[in-house]
This record gives C-alpha cells, sequence and structure tokens, in this order.
C-alpha cells in the first residue's frame, strides 16, 4: 500500500491494480486494430496483348479468358468450366480495374502485386498496369508493387499446344538488358506516388532468384546488378531499394555464394544479395498437391521453417486452390488441389494474422495467390459457384481498409 499524508490510499492501490488488469485487454485491442497490408497476386493476360501474336496464342482476341471459357471437366465433379461473375472483361481498360479496385479495398485487399514480364528488350503484359490500373480514376485507393516474373515463358500458355516444351522467350537477362529494365521500372513505376514501400523504399519482387543469377553469370555479377539497382533507386530519390525474392521452398542446389548449398549458405546467398525478406508465389511451389485443408496445413508448417532458416523476414502467404488443367485440355488430368473452400481459406488467413502478430518487429504483409489466376485456379474474384465469398472471408479477417 502507499502512504499519502500518513494514510493507506486504497483508491490508489485499486486504480493501480486495475490499469494492470487492463493491460493485457488493451494490448488485445491493439493487435486487433493493427494494420495489415493484404496483397493479392495479378496475373495480367485476360487482355488483348498485341504480343500474343507473335507467338500464336488466343487468337479470340481476349487473352487467356479464351482458355477459361474453353475449359471442360475431366471426372465426375470436377469443377470446370470456372465462370466469372464480372464476365470475361478486358483488364487493361481503365473502367473495368475501376469496378476491380473497389471490390478489393472494400474487402480489405489494399495492395495489387502485377506478375510483371520483359522479354526481348521490351515488356510483355504491361498493359494491364500501365493502362489499366494506373489508368482508373481510384487507383489511389490502393497500392501495387512488381514482381519481376523472370521464367522462361513456354507453349504451357497455349491451351491448345500439345507440346508444352517449347520455348517462346528466356527469361534469363544480361547486365546490359537489366539496367534498360530498371531505368524503366524507376522511372515508370517506382514514381507513382501508391507505390508500394517498406520504411520508404520501394519494394520490388524476383520470381526465380535461380534464373536471375545464371542469367548475369553467377552470383558475383547478380550482387553487382542489384547493387547498382539500389544505387539508382537511391539517385532517383529513395533511401534504398526492398528487394523481395519469391521462395520456392529453398535456394536452387549450386547456386548458394559457398559450396554446400547447406540452410546457412542458402541464407548467406539472400544477404550477399541484398534481398530484404521472402515470401511464396504459390503453396504448390513447396507442398504437393493435396485436399486443400490438408495442403494448406502443411503450407503453415513452411512458414515457421522459412522464418527459422533466413534471417530476413518472411512474409506469410496463403493460396487459394491449384488446378491448372484448363491450359491442359487433353484427357490427361494434371496434379491439382481438391476440395478448395471459403471456410478453410479464411482459417489460413487467421493463421497468416497470427503468424505476423507474432512476429511483431517484422512489417504486417500477407500475400495471396491470387487476384485473378484462373487457369490455376486460384483467384479472389468473384465467380458463379462462390460469388464473394473468398473477398468475404478477407473481409472477416481483415476489415476494410
Amino acid at each position: 500500500m502507499i502512504k499519502i499524508n500518513g494514510r493507506f490510499s486504497l483508491t490508489f492501490l485499486y486504480t493501480v491494480v486495475a490499469f494492470a488488469m487492463a493491460i493485457p485487454a488493451l494490448h488485445a485491442q491493439s493487435v486487433k486494430h493493427q494494420h495489415y497490408d493484404i496483397a493479392a497476386y495479378v496475373w495480367p493476360a485476360y487482355q488483348p496483348e498485341a504480343r500474343f501474336k507473335d507467338i500464336g496464342v488466343f487468337k479470340d482476341g481476349k487473352g487467356e479468358w479464351e482458355a477459361i471459357y474453353n475449359a471442360k471437366p475431366k471426372f465426375p465433379g470436377h469443377n470446370q468450366p470456372h465462370v466469372p461473375l464480372w464476365g470475361y472483361t478486358n483488364e487493361a481498360d481503365p473502367k473495368v480495374m475501376e469496378k476491380k479496385i473497389d471490390a478489393a479495398v472494400s474487402h480489405g485487399v489494399n495492395v495489387f502485386i502485377y506478375d510483371w514480364y520483359w522479354y526481348d528488350g521490351k515488356p510483355f503484359l504491361e498493359n494491364g498496369i500501365s493502362k489499366g490500373f494506373l489508368g482508373a480514376r481510384n487507383s489511389n485507393k490502393m497500392k501495387f508493387y512488381l514482381m519481376w516474373a523472370n521464367h522462361d515463358h513456354n507453349s504451357y500458355l497455349d491451351y491448345t499446344a500439345t507440346d508444352k516444351s517449347k520455348i517462346y522467350w528466356r527469361g534469363g537477362v544480361d547486365r546490359a538488358t537489366f539496367d534498360t529494365m530498371i531505368a524503366h521500372v524507376i522511372k515508370d513505376f517506382f514514381s507513382k506516388p501508391n507505390y508500394y514501400k517498406i520504411n520508404g523504399e520501394p519494394v520490388f519482387s524476383i520470381y526465380e532468384l535461380s534464373t536471375f543469377i545464371k542469367g548475369l553469370g553467377g552470383i558475383k555479377e547478380a550482387k553487382e546488378a542489384l547493387d547498382y539497382f539500389t544505387q539508382k533507386t537511391k539517385e532517383a530519390g529513395f533511401p534504398g531499394l526492398h528487394l523481395q525474392g519469391v521462395l520456392w521452398g529453398a535456394i536452387p542446389a549450386g547456386l548458394s555464394a559457398t559450396p554446400g548449398d547447406t540452410t546457412q549458405t542458402q541464407n548467406n546467398t539472400v544477404l550477399d544479395l541484398g534481398i530484404k525478406s521472402l515470401t511464396n508465389y504459390q503453396w504448390c511451389h513447396y507442398v504437393p498437391m493435396d485436399r486443400y485443408d490438408r495442403w494448406g496445413d502443411k503450407a503453415i508448417e513452411g512458414w515457421f521453417k522459412f522464418s527459422k532458416d533466413f534471417t530476413v523476414p518472411f512474409f506469410p502467404h496463403v493460396s487459394i486452390s491449384w488446378d491448372p488443367n484448363p491450359r491442359y485440355p487433353g484427357k490427361k488430368v494434371q496434379g491439382m488441389v481438391t476440395n478448395a473452400n471459403p471456410v478453410d481459406f479464411k482459417r489460413f488467413l487467421i493463421e497468416a494474422k497470427k503468424y505476423l502478430d507474432g512476429h511483431p518487429n517484422q512489417p504486417r504483409l500477407i500475400t495471396i495467390n491470387a487476384w485473378n489466376e484462373w487457369a490455376e485456379g486460384s483467384y479472389l474474384e468473384p465467380d458463379k459457384q462462390h460469388g464473394y465469398a473468398y473477398l468475404d472471408a478477407v473481409k472477416e479477417v481483415f476489415g476494410k481498409k
């Protein structure tokens, strides 16, 4: 007890006890109202891209929608075709994107991560961002950043092709190409006020670290290129560059900075390259296909392994499903996830939120596959089967931003 003017103050004691008892509730309230960035990947192939003609695909002029509305079920109960509630829209049209931005933001999705391509010295599918998203009158409602999808582009994109091994464009680039590419990125994207930043640094994600390293000629050359990227970003007025790596389970064998490819050397590779965070693009990259509930539980176990193996922050990722069969219309069933549903998806979002709350020293960013991966069966956009149920799940966990 405390003596005030020679007397014990029970009022003071009760005040102290009440405040102490309130601390857990205050902490819970602060966590509940904490801001989370919910970032959905965007696959910008649902547009009349001129370069589709160069490779002879999607002759209907609607981009990969052609594979979606031509898809057929391969077995009883197979959920094909997926039918978009909003129709087969052109995502390079600003008016189309205005509706999609409003739907995303009103349900808690406040960042789009655009799959972004650079082949043969020029961009591919870029009108989805530059004309559609950035041309929308309400684009300032949400942030965006780029994931450089630097994989080889092969004939998987041609749903009519029986041979999927044909390479249209190589994803690896040399140093001169890289320098030209990043000059465009800094000038035309980083400069936008709604480009997503962490600690003031524009975030730029790299899909295949292995392809990037091989294209440049090795770890040393890759590091020099990324150091130059950071330097040019600073010269443009930013405090630095936040490089994000997409993790497929491990840094590929033979590409670590030191021999052995152990967990430690993989972490050293990430650090040597200046990668500041890691996330995933799709759970199928590190978890074999399964029933959705089991698939997700195994994927979530991976979050804690990644956060233990690497010293840079890992941002949890949630996938909605995986079914690439629209790209393979033959009789053979491609590997797929079964029983995907909004209820389990919501459960996995709750786990992602718990993960971030348990890692309070890193930004609260969650990535989702995807906003519109219709050809892979993984999308937040409403369809005629589930309506808005997947978007509603995001809203129920994270609320309107």
